[in-house]
C-alpha cells in the first residue's frame, strides 16, 4: 500500500486531550506506532496505540473510540499521517454512516401510529440491535432537526415500540464537560468533576417521528428509558451512571415532556459550544434539565474514593 506524503513536524507541540498530554516525544512515539501498524485499519491502529500507551476506559476496556478521535484531530492538524480508510466489499467504508443509502433501504419498521391505535401500557423501550443501528442513524439524520453526528466514546442508542412499530428513538452519550449550572447543582469542584463526569450521561437525541401522534408518549418513553439506563450502561461500558442531563433549545421547545417525566430544570447555558479544543459563542442558550438515576445520585457523584 502506498503511503501518504510525510507530514511537516512543528518545532514545538503540546496537546491535552481528555486528561492525556501529547508532547513532541509522544508524537514521535505515535508516528512510530502508526508506521509499524500501517497495514492495519484505522480502528486497529487506535487499539494498537491504546495498548502501547496503556489507555483504558473507566470500565477497564481499551479506549478505542477516544483514541480514534484523538488520531483524527492530530491528522487534521497535520502532525501525523494515517492510512486511507479501507473500502470493504460493496463500497462500504470503515465508518458505518451512509446518508445516501437508497430510499427503500430500511432496517426499522415505520408506520403511522395515532392515539386510537396505541395503548401506552404496551410500550417497549430497549437498546437497538446491531443490525438496527444504521436505521437509527438514517432516521435521526432525516427527521431530527439537529441531524445525525457520530458519537465518540461511551454511548447507547434506544428505540421505543408500540405493537412492534417504532414510535421513538433516543441517543445517550457522554456528559458535556462544562455546564456551570449542573456543576453548582452537584457541588462539584474541578477535581471531583474530572473523576466523576463519566457517571453523568447526556440525552443528545430524542425523536418522535412526524407520523406518530400519541398523547403523553414522550414522557412515557423518557420514564421507561431512565428506569433501565444505568443497568444498560453498566452492561455496555462497565460502570453505572447516576445522573442524566439534556439541553433544550427554548426557541423550539418548552421542555414539557421532560418536566412531565419529573426532570428538574436547572437554568440556562451561556450559549457556547465546543469546536475542537475551544469554546465558541453561538448565541443560543439552552435550558438544562437533569434527572437523578439513583436516589443518592448527588452523594455518589461527590464521593472521593476509587471509582470504575
Amino acid at each position: 500500500m502506498e503511503r501518504t506524503a510525510r507530514v511537516q513536524r512543528p518545532s514545538t507541540f503540546l496537546l491535552r486531550y481528555r486528561g492525556r498530554e501529547v508532547d513532541e516525544q509522544g508524537l514521535a512515539d505515535l508516528r512510530s506506532i502508526i508506521e509499524r501498524a500501517w497495514d492495519q485499519t484505522r480502528p486497529e491502529i487506535a487499539r494498537t496505540v491504546c495498548e502501547a500507551w496503556g489507555w483504558r476506559k473507566v470500565g477497564g476496556g481499551w479506549a478505542v473510540y477516544a483514541c480514534s478521535d484523538l488520531l483524527r484531530k492530530l491528522e487534521r492538524r497535520g502532525v501525523i499521517g494515517l492510512p486511507a480508510r479501507r473500502v470493504r466489499r460493496g463500497g462500504e467504508v470503515e465508518h458505518p454512516y451512509h446518508p445516501m443509502l437508497p430510499d427503500e433501504w430500511v432496517v426499522l419498521p415505520w408506520w403511522p401510529v395515532r392515539d386510537g391505535d396505541a395503548d401506552l401500557g404496551d410500550l417497549v423501550v430497549r437498546p437497538v440491535a446491531q443490525a438496527e443501528r444504521e436505521g437509527w442513524r438514517r432516521y435521526i439524520a432525516r427527521y431530527h432537526y439537529l441531524g445525525y453526528r457520530g458519537m465518540v466514546g461511551e454511548h447507547l442508542l434506544y428505540a421505543s415500540f408500540l405493537n412492534s412499530e417504532v414510535v421513538a428513538l433516543l441517543g445517550w452519550a457522554s456528559a458535556a464537560l462544562r455546564v456551570p449550572v449542573r456543576d453548582r447543582y452537584l457541588g462539584w469542584d474541578e477535581e471531583t468533576k474530572r473523576r466523576r463526569l463519566h457517571r453523568v450521561v447526556n440525552n443528545v437525541r430524542f425523536l418522535i417521528p412526524p407520523w406518530v401522534t400519541v398523547r403523553n408518549l414522550a414522557s412515557k418513553v423518557l420514564g421507561a428509558t431512565v428506569r433501565r439506563l444505568s443497568t444498560d450502561w453498566e452492561k455496555a461500558w462497565g460502570h453505572p451512571v447516576d445522573l442524566a442531563e439534556t439541553f433544550v433549545d427554548p426557541r423550539r421547545f418548552r421542555g414539557t415532556c421532560y418536566r412531565a417525566a419529573n426532570w428538574q430544570y436547572l437554568g440556562r447555558t451561556a450559549g457556547r459550544a465546543k469546536r475542537g479544543d475551544v469554546y465558541i459563542a453561538h448565541g443560543i442558550p439552552k435550558d438544562v434539565y437533569v434527572y437523578e438515576l439513583h436516589r443518592h445520585a448527588r452523594r455518589r457523584l461527590l464521593e472521593r474514593g476509587a471509582d470504575r
